[in-house]
């Protein structure tokens, strides 16, 4: 990737996140990335592809965090489960977090034929579906259940925390992810 298509894109990330997609205009990332449209439509065709990008590089990332942090602090499957918001804790509670960008921007696009709506929903659908792997490496009978379960904690966890930093929101939803991983281990 060119360092110019890098710095539109990072520079685009941020000021999606920290000022909602909507509200940031084309020239608005044109000048703070120090660059021209010209240059931005050359690597990004629309600001909808712009945005789609952001929002697959945010997935990627995410994604292979997570997987590095199982890789490293983890062994056995259930273990896997139950350390899981662990993980989720610490990413929410860092200062760099700004919230999970798929949940903002199908906020923002609530038109499911638009496709940033419907690459928004895939990315919660992967996201659950890596949930279901989990628990089907740990054994877990109703994975789908499961996923859909501590999806919902998550996201739920991840927006209360987006609107006031240290709500406490991560701690009880891992509390209450603890009662249902440990039930769905015991059936």
């Amino acid at each position: 990737m060119s360092p110019l298509r890098a710095k539109i894109l990072s520079v685009a990330t941020d000021l999606f996140q920290t000022r909602g997609i909507n509200s940031t205009g084309v020239d608005t990332i044109v000048a703070v990335a120090g660059t021209t449209k010209m240059t931005l439509y050359k690597y990004f065709h629309s600001k909808e592809d712009l945005i789609l990008e952001v929002l697959q590089q945010g997935h990627q990332d995410f994604q292979s965090w997570l997987q590095q942090k199982f890789e490293t602090n983890t062994k056995k499957p259930a273990e896997k489960l139950q350390k899981l918001f662990d993980f989720i804790e610490e990413w929410v509670t860092s200062p760099d977090f700004r919230g999970m960008a798929f949940l903002k921007a199908s906020a923002e696009f609530p038109n499911e034929e638009n496709p940033v709506h419907r690459l928004s929903a895939e990315q919660s659908r992967q996201f659950r579906q890596y949930l279901a792997t989990l628990a089907t490496e740990a054994g877990i009978q109703d994975t789908e259940g499961l996923a859909l379960q501590l999806s919902l904690l998550i996201e739920g966890a991840m927006q209360a925390e987006q609107m006031k930093r240290g709500s406490g929101a991560v701690k009880y939803a891992k509390k209450a992810a603890k009662v249902l991983i440990d039930n769905a281990l015991k059936s």
